[in-house]
């Protein structure tokens, strides 16, 4: 090929490296318009909102960063930093990132020349005897009888050759398979990233939970520890009238059953408890055996938890940004399957030096070159191309189902949340009431019995009434925490879609 044909070869290549033939991405629409606000910010009581929530309104300031510190618990705080550091599934996630990102720069390489060099050193010679025929007798010698030969020694010698060629080669670009590669791994990458932000997120609610878990285990347990304490008193006084002939044996035998029931429901709060601490500690990388909390009873209530409003719900979830940004891929990938309809350009060319010794290669006595290049067209297939972009598609479309139904399942998640912080806060103001009655109950019913006027299955029948509300009442507190961590990870913990790399 000779110069002046170059230019305009080239000239051509770059333009038509500009092309692309995959489809460009536009983010689908939802199945409907997100609401202008939660149903439950507008139904919900003014005193279930104090309790949960706050009604949204552009100047709220949204949760950022370390969500779990508006608690305001220290021993929370410091597990959750234990967690980030040591838990080993964020982990995990975090090394499927940084794969994905090693995979974009690998693409990335193949927007450019290769170049490859092989020394290569050889080496040839010849030696051995050439036969030759006998000499005529020379004038006035005598020559003996008999036939003779004569032979050339010919002398033995070795040639050295070396070479260093240089070879580049480059396949253009031309109609964006590569780059519609580099943009779906590019876009992979995000989805890794929104799932390492979902991942730890999970990881961190689950923390939250099962910490507020356990500290409901050990209200629970202070509460079995009063009881005990209480039907102990019961049974003493029963046995001290069942002596003086006021009680009968049916009674003593009633408090006892009392006092051991209970007795054996507060080792099932240890038992529970414990497992919740294990929780804890394959949570944040520790063995269970070396990890111990210690008790400490739930006391805390609710904070005041701002929603935002739906549509910020987009941008604000991280499983949300994943499924977007699976759907790039996807559309991406489309364009890498119809890029396989056009040729593959490949130019080739090597360049070096030659000589018969090291000195010699050095001094580049001797040049060499050539350029080349070659265009690759499938003819025949039988429709696998064609195949692979229908499938391509059909996933892309499979990834806008999949974005719709994970868009309408967070504003699920939220109103559900939103829903359960209405109804345990009003819930837990009726528990109080209930509380107060049966107190007033069992006052009234250990009156009649020390009055001799009710038997003591009166009494019992009031102490479990109490003990029963007040177990609720624990109860009720710590679902209030839970459902505040799930709330709280419904909205996307602080998180947001700017924190995507780019």
């Amino acid at each position: 090929m000779t110069r002046r044909f170059m230019p305009p070869i080239l000239i051509a290549v770059a333009m038509l490296a500009g092309c692309n033939v995959g489809p460009p991405y536009k983010r689908p629409t939802l199945p409907e318009p997100a609401p202008a606000q939660y149903k439950e910010n507008q139904s919900g009581s003014t005193e279930a909102q104090a309790n949960g929530w706050r009604v949204a309104n552009p100047q709220d300031a949204m949760l950022r960063g370390k969500w779990w510190e508006v608690f305001g618990d220290p021993e929370l705080n410091s597990l959750e930093e234990q967690l980030t550091i040591n838990n080993q599934t964020i982990k995990q996630s975090f090394e499927n990132y940084m794969a994905a990102l090693a995979v974009i720069a690998e693409s990335r390489a193949t927007l450019l020349p290769t170049v490859s060099t092989t020394v290569g050193a050889t080496g040839s010679g010849s030696s051995g005897t050439v036969a030759s025929a006998p000499s005529a007798p020379v004038p006035g010698t005598t020559t003996s009888t008999g036939a003779t030969t004569t032979g050339t020694v010919v002398s033995s010698g070795t040639r050295h050759t070396y070479t260093l060629p240089v070879s580049a080669a480059w396949q253009p670009d031309l109609f964006g398979k590569i780059r519609n590669t580099i943009e779906a791994n590019v876009n992979a990458a995000q989805v890794s990233a929104a799932t390492l932000a979902n991942e730890a997120l999970s990881q961190q609610a689950t923390l939250a939970e099962t910490y507020f878990e356990l500290r409901g285990q050990d209200a629970l347990a202070a509460l079995f520890s009063q009881t005990v304490a209480g039907y102990e008193e019961s049974l003493r006084l029963t046995q001290t009238l069942y002596r003086l002939g006021i009680d009968s044996e049916q009674d003593v035998a009633q408090a006892e059953t009392s006092l051991r029931t209970t007795e054996a429901n507060a080792t099932a709060v240890a038992r529970t408890r414990a497992q919740y601490e294990h929780a804890i500690a394959l949570l944040t990388g520790r063995a269970a055996g070396s990890f111990s909390m210690p008790v400490r009873p739930l006391d805390a209530m609710p904070p005041g938890i701002p929603t935002g409003l739906p549509s910020q719900l987009l941008e604000r979830r991280p499983d949300i940004a994943a499924a977007e940004r699976a759907m790039a891929e996807a559309n991406a990938r489309i364009g890498v399957g119809k890029a396989a309809y056009y040729p593959d350009v490949s130019l080739t060319g090597t360049a070096g030096v030659q000589g018969s010794s090291i000195a010699k290669l050095l001094s580049a006595s001797v040049l060499f070159w050539s350029v080349g290049g070659n265009a690759a067209q499938t003819l025949l297939d039988f429709g696998a191309r064609r195949a692979a972009v229908r499938q391509s598609e059909a996933e892309y479309n499979a990834a806008v189902a999949n974005y719709r139904e994970t868009v309408l399942n967070a504003f699920k998640e939220v109103e559900d949340y939103l829903a359960a912080s209405r109804t345990l806060a009003e819930q837990g103001t009726r528990q109080e009431l209930a509380i107060a009655a049966s107190q007033r109950y069992e006052q009234l019913a250990a009156i009649r019995y020390r009055d001799g006027l009710d038997n003591y299955l009166n009494v019992i029948t009031a102490q479990n009434a109490v003990f029963t509300s007040l177990e609720t009442k624990v109860d009720l507190q710590t679902q209030r925490m839970t459902t505040a961590v799930q709330l709280i990870a419904a909205l996307g913990g602080g998180w947001d879609v700017s924190d995507l790399p780019r």
